[in-house]
């Protein structure tokens, strides 16, 4: 009798720490909605943020060339996929702080996009040209779409996915002067609606929050290419003559992305192109309404998720400067100086604190956007981009 109590006790002992053990190799039991990820480029890592307590939580290594690096996130923000400058997906467990799954699909990438049912993955490539669609649970190829040859016959290199409704992408092609909008409905047999015509050399693409309009940034002459969606009978057509490489007032030191425009109520704001300006379009027109002074060249220019003021950084040699606009009297009201090389500007979800990537001083800045100060700072290796998980419900994000 005494043995079977012994016996009994020591296999009780032994599933007490079995239970143990497995508590502790899981992940702790928390949600996603306040995590995001930073990408730190000169060491090929991401580090996962809480931006609700503005601490790390951690560092993900093995992400390869993340020179020029994006992020989208699964619908349940459980997972962040990578988009790296050497063609890779990478996919991160933003719980377990684990690169779950990473594909080398191309030479040279520039991002990519996931569904609106967030079952597939979109990655735009420079080399070898054309969209490539992958599983979002498994990272399986399931379609290689090629984009049609440029002037040197070679597929176009692809720029500016984005989302939209539908299941569907929209995208711009550089070499072949269109836009495409790809149906992924059945992801193995995409059928993709092609909008020659759109204007020389399309650098980049930005689709509006509702996914009703896609924009084309024009690399080759002045303004810009708008498709809308809604109406893809009626063509491409040109927007803001004005914006653009065409005609320069000084040089440029870094063209800005489309996807540093906002979105802010009625008006979309956006960098001017080798000017200190930010410009003002209505958003329905897309005729520009106004410009505002700022003290360099815009890169990023990101709204408030309330969408009263907007926020601005800039190219070098200004790039250790933000400065805030205010929409309702479109004017500067402050400037501030947070770290060397301001690469990037992330908002929390309801914009309480604004956090920057400051390269050369490789730290990340949290400022409060009520106060306007700065209430945390975090080391990081050479930050970048700075994306929150908050996007995993948006469109065009």
């Amino acid at each position: 009798m005494a043995g079977l109590l012994v016996e009994t006790g020591r296999a009780a002992l032994i599933g007490s720490l079995s239970l143990l053990l497995a508590a502790c190799a899981a992940p702790a039991l928390r949600g996603t909605g306040d995590l995001g990820v930073v990408i730190e480029r000169a060491s090929g890592s991401v580090q996962v943020v809480d931006n609700t307590h503005q601490t790390s939580l951690g560092r993900v290594e093995g992400l390869g060339d993340l020179s020029h690096a994006s992020v989208v996130f699964s619908r349940d923000a459980r997972y962040a996929y990578v988009f790296g400058r050497d063609g890779a997906i990478s996919k991160v467990d933003l719980l377990r702080l684990i690169l779950v799954r990473r594909v080398a699909q191309a030479s040279n990438s520039i991002g990519g996009a996931i569904s609106s049912d967030g079952k597939v993955i979109a990655a735009q490539n420079y080399q070898p040209g054309g969209v490539r669609l992958f599983d979002a649970d498994s990272l399986a190829l399931l379609a290689d779409v090629p984009a049609a040859p440029g002037v040197n016959g070679k597929p176009s290199r692809v720029v500016g996915l984005a989302d939209l409704p539908g299941k569907r992408f929209a995208y711009a092609l550089f070499d072949a002067d269109e836009i495409d909008v790809m149906d992924a409905s059945d992801p193995a047999h995409p059928v993709v609606e092609r909008h020659p015509g759109a204007g020389k050399s399309p650098y980049d693409g930005l689709a509006s929050m509702d996914g009703r309009y896609f924009l084309a940034g024009l690399y080759g002459e002045d303004g810009l290419s708008l498709l809308d969606t809604w109406r893809p009978d009626l063509g491409v057509r040109r927007v803001l003559a004005g914006y653009g490489r065409g005609e320069q007032a000084m040089p440029v030191y870094k063209m800005p992305h489309l996807r540093g425009w906002s979105l802010a109520g009625d008006y979309a704001f956006l960098p001017a192109v080798g000017h200190h300006q930010v410009l003002m379009a209505d958003n329905r027109s897309w005729a520009q309404v106004a410009t505002v002074p700022v003290l360099g060249q815009p890169v990023f220019v990101m709204a408030e998720p309330s969408g009263r003021r907007v926020w601005v950084n800039f190219a070098f040699p200004d790039n250790d400067k933000v400065q805030v606009i205010d929409v309702p009297t479109r004017a500067v009201i402050a400037t501030l100086h947070p770290g060397k090389a301001i690469l990037h500007m992330e908002f929390t979800p309801r914009g309480d604190a604004v956090w920057l990537s400051s390269r050369d001083d490789d730290k990340l800045v949290v400022i409060d956007t009520a106060s306007l100060k700065t209430v945390r700072e975090l080391p990081a290796r050479s930050p970048s981009g700075v994306f929150f998980s908050w996007r995993a419900g948006r469109m065009g994000m």
